[in-house]
């Protein structure tokens, strides 16, 4: 078992200048923590493994082929692999808890 203190995730995201931090790789899984500021671009691409997000704080919009769904605190959202998708109109910093399964990367393209 591995357990993970969230506010120590973020510092370390945080402290890496970067909006994604993996914490978490297995095969059959891997987390992270992914942070978009106001205003920011989400520069994203598909990915080859299905992805769910747990938007922990904020609010925006998210686009996955052609489909819009604002978010906000407490929503969940599931991608499946090679859908084109993307969060936009970031109105508040968005934070969110990023499950890829199996783990991102793992698959061929």
């Amino acid at each position: 078992m591995q357990a993970f203190d969230f506010a120590g995730l973020t510092a370390a995201r945080e402290k890496s200048g970067q909006p994604w931090h993996e914490f978490l790789r297995v095969p059959s899984l891997s987390m992270g923590i992914y942070h978009l500021k106001v205003g920011q671009d989400d520069r994203q691409r598909p990915h080859t493994e299905d992805e769910t997000y747990y938007i922990v704080s904020g609010r925006a919009l998210f686009r996955a082929a052609d489909q819009v769904q604002a978010v906000a605190a407490g929503t969940v959202l599931f991608v499946e692999r090679h859908a084109e998708h993307r969060f936009f109109d970031i109105r508040e910093d968005l934070t969110a808890l990023v499950f890829f399964a199996p783990a991102e990367g793992s698959r061929e393209s």
